[in-house]
């Protein structure tokens, strides 16, 4: 989910969470990672690494990160050919349009985050921030409306686009993880109530992406028991809170990739 755009509104806020980079798992000394074949990574700002720095200045807007989970697991496990495309505010239109030049028939993974900014997540943060309780419980009904009546639609569409393109690769699809925990640290910001409905809305997300991945027969990756203990209002967050630059807002840290999807993508791929 990308809040570049709509949270320039609120640039000054001062919440920022700070984070621990962690280390990713790989090859011990010696060995030489045995992965073969191709990899493609997809998606949107989630699986470039919007969050968590050290981008690749060649990606310009996109801002794809060296220490996003698609570039932790290319490095550990070497496959014989990597292609990032995904792309941050991508929706699922811009991945079919604009991301699935590398597939081909030789394609032996592909990886996806999409979804969030179909449902336009970022727009009900930004009111759940700057309007209110009310306002935001109406915003993110909205967009839980949507997840339930029309992203199985775009989901699919994508998802077909994508069997289509590489018909031989495994597809790992991975969700979204809950944004706060409730009952934490947080001293102040938007509601409880409105936390806890942001959080209802991300499992709603988190539970149509899963059954469509599984229609597709492609492997589901739930990073939410990953992130558990690591929500914003945690005494340990991975994800940012509003924070400068804003568009970093709401998106995993360097720790949340490393920690949060990286582990979930090794153990499926």
């Amino acid at each position: 989910m990308n809040l570049r755009r709509c949270l320039t509104t609120f640039a000054t806020a001062t919440v920022v969470l700070g984070f621990t980079a962690l280390t990713p798992v790989s090859a011990q000394a010696g060995e030489t990672p045995t992965a073969a074949g191709s990899y493609v990574a997809v998606g949107d700002s989630y699986s470039s690494g919007v969050g968590a720095g050290s981008y690749d200045d060649s990606s310009g807007d996109c801002r794809r990160s060296t220490v996003a989970y698609p570039q932790l697991w290319a490095d550990a496990n070497a496959p014989d050919d990597f292609a990032f495309t995904a792309c941050s505010g991508a929706v699922t239109t811009d991945v079919i349009n604009e991301q699935l030049a590398p597939l081909d028939a030789a394609t032996t993974l592909v990886s996806i985050s999409v979804g969030g900014n179909d449902a336009g997540f970022a727009d009900a943060m930004q009111t759940c921030v700057l309007q209110g309780t009310d306002a935001c419980l109406t915003a993110v009904a909205t967009a839980d409306a949507y997840i339930t009546g029309t992203l199985p639609g775009r989901l699919d569409a994508v998802y077909s686009a994508i069997s289509g393109a590489a018909p031989n690769a495994q597809v790992v699809v991975l969700g979204y993880p809950r944004m706060y925990e409730l009952g934490g640290t947080c001293s102040f910001g938007i509601s409880e109530e409105a936390r806890a409905a942001i959080n209802g809305a991300s499992d709603n997300l988190s539970t149509v992406i899963e059954k469509r991945a599984a229609d597709h027969g492609f492997t589901y990756g739930d990073v939410r028991p990953a992130f558990t203990g690591h929500e914003i209002c945690s005494a340990d967050s991975w994800l940012h809170s509003v924070t400068i630059p804003v568009g970093d807002s709401y998106h995993p840290t360097a720790a949340g990739q490393s920690g949060g999807y990286y582990p979930v993508l090794e153990s499926l791929a």
